[in-house]
């Protein structure tokens, strides 16, 4: 076969990529459709011609897109394109349905081919009967980083961190630097700055791979690397971790033990992983629905929502009884019964928007000890407002529908004072969850969604009692 026959057109594979993903970067529903049913039919080849063209992360969204029972038959048909990479890229909860069909051996030679954090990524959700044989069946090196990162909290920078780095000495050479960087094969390849260490190997500088290129061999380590740098303690949550390369605009960071050696370093694409799934938990955490993750078990999401719609139904019954109190005036004047509604709705909107707003400033740092006074008064304000506003409206629409001028002014005192009580809940609640430590994001929303129901139906139920409308 001649050389001209074996050549691949690079630029006619890109084509053929493009033509299965979308404007948005996605996988067409007919190329996924294409690809099961190719191995439905059992055509394994056809499968894998299909396949083998796409970037590891669109196998992965292909193996997220095929329902549960099909990513067996799936995997067997394009199981030598199932890689590291691949793993790497996959949901958590589809990523174990495929490793607990996988034998240990075959666990651990994935893992052995990723960085650490991206191998404890694999491993850790693993039972600890399979964590043990997966971690005997690797070598001794790899085995010993993985069971350290395993020893970490979870979710804190030392399960984020990689251990592969380059590290040298303040007293070499630009010229040694690069003699080392190329003389030493098993040297990690991924890399954007290299970490300046004193004898402690306690980190004291970095230099960029931009300026060792652009410098002198003979100049000192020392006088060209940035002394200044950001340390991540190795215990620091990986929220607190994306914060700092948010706000320091980071590319890499050195991560530090107790003792400030050197242990590790985090890059920027794992922080934006982080970022992505701390503000998407913080949002599904509102509304009680776990992770929100459509690849979650029937039974964990029943059983995670179910929680909170039991919590949910006792503060319902708590404001049902203060409806309760309430039940003469109602029988009396029949339409206090069709408004009350109106008033707790609207506190509960006011709420969730001060309650989100919140929640995110707590999140990003935003909203600190130093001003929340500041942030309760302007608040207070944006609830006054938008409550005096909304009750003038209310209030005239009232009068001008029933011509009842007393419970116009009465529904429209109500909105008033229920919006100012939901735009403080939206702040006291969050703030204070916070301050106890308790996560605002997951126990604020009850809280602040019983509170301006509660007093919506009393505001407007007791002063239309006072004012004498149900008589």
């Amino acid at each position: 076969m001649s050389d001209i026959e074996l050549s691949v057109d690079p630029a006619a594979e890109e084509e053929e990529v493009e033509t299965q993903l979308d404007e948005d970067d996605r996988l067409k529903g007919d190329f996924v459709r294409a690809v099961q049913d190719a191995v439905e039919a059992g055509d394994d080849e056809g499968a894998r011609a299909l396949v083998e063209p796409l970037h590891p992360a669109d196998i992965a969204d292909l193996f997220e897109l095929t329902p549960q029972e099909d990513r067996a038959a799936l995997a067997r048909a394009v199981t030598d394109l199932l890689d590291a990479e691949v793993f790497a890229e996959m949901n958590d909860y589809v990523r174990e349905d495929l490793i607990d069909a996988l034998e240990p051996h075959q666990v651990a030679d994935l893992a052995s081919e990723l960085d650490t954090d991206d191998a404890v990524a694999i491993i850790e959700d693993m039972d600890a009967d399979d964590q043990r044989e997966v971690l005997r069946a690797m070598e001794p090196d790899d085995r010993a980083a993985i069971e350290e990162a395993l020893s970490y909290p979870e979710e804190s920078a030392g399960r984020l961190m990689q251990r592969e780095l380059i590290a040298v000495p303040e007293h070499w050479t630009v010229g040694d630097t690069i003699d080392y960087l190329r003389g030493h094969e098993e040297l990690t390849t991924d890399f954007w700055e290299v970490f300046v260490v004193d004898p402690a190997h306690k980190p004291i500088g970095t230099v960029a791979l931009s300026w060792i290129l652009r410098t002198p061999r003979g100049i000192s380590i020392g006088d060209v690397m940035q002394r200044e740098q950001t340390l991540i303690p190795v215990d620091m949550d990986q929220e607190e971790v994306a914060l700092r390369f948010q706000k320091y605009a980071l590319i890499s960071a050195a991560v530090t033990d107790g003792n400030g050696r050197l242990v590790g370093m985090i890059t920027v694409d794992d922080v934006v992983h982080i970022i992505s799934e701390e503000a998407s938990e913080d949002i599904l955490r509102l509304s009680g629905a776990g992770d929100g993750d459509i690849n979650e078990p029937i039974a964990l999401t029943v059983r995670t929502r179910v929680i909170w719609l039991i919590i949910n139904l006792g503060t319902a019954m708590v404001a049902a009884g203060v409806v309760g109190l309430f039940e003469a005036e109602i029988a009396k004047f029949a339409l206090l019964a069709a408004l009350m509604g109106i008033v707790s709705g609207m506190g509960g909107n006011a709420g969730t928007q001060t309650l989100a707003v919140v929640v995110r400033a707590l999140a990003t740092n935003q909203l600190t000890s130093s001003n929340t006074v500041w942030m309760i008064m302007r608040e207070f304000r944006i609830a006054f407002a938008n409550g005096l506003l909304l009750g003038v409206l209310i209030g005239a629409g009232t009068i001008l529908i029933y011509h009842n001028v007393p419970l116009g002014i009465v529904f429209g005192l109500s909105i008033l004072i229920n919006n100012l009580v939901a735009g403080l809940a939206g702040v006291f609640v969050p703030v204070g969850l916070e301050r106890a430590g308790v996560d605002p994001a997951v126990s604020s929303a009850v809280f602040v969604t019983m509170m301006p129901d509660c007093m919506g139906f009393f505001t407007f139920l007791g002063l239309a009692t006072l004012w004498g409308l149900g008589g």
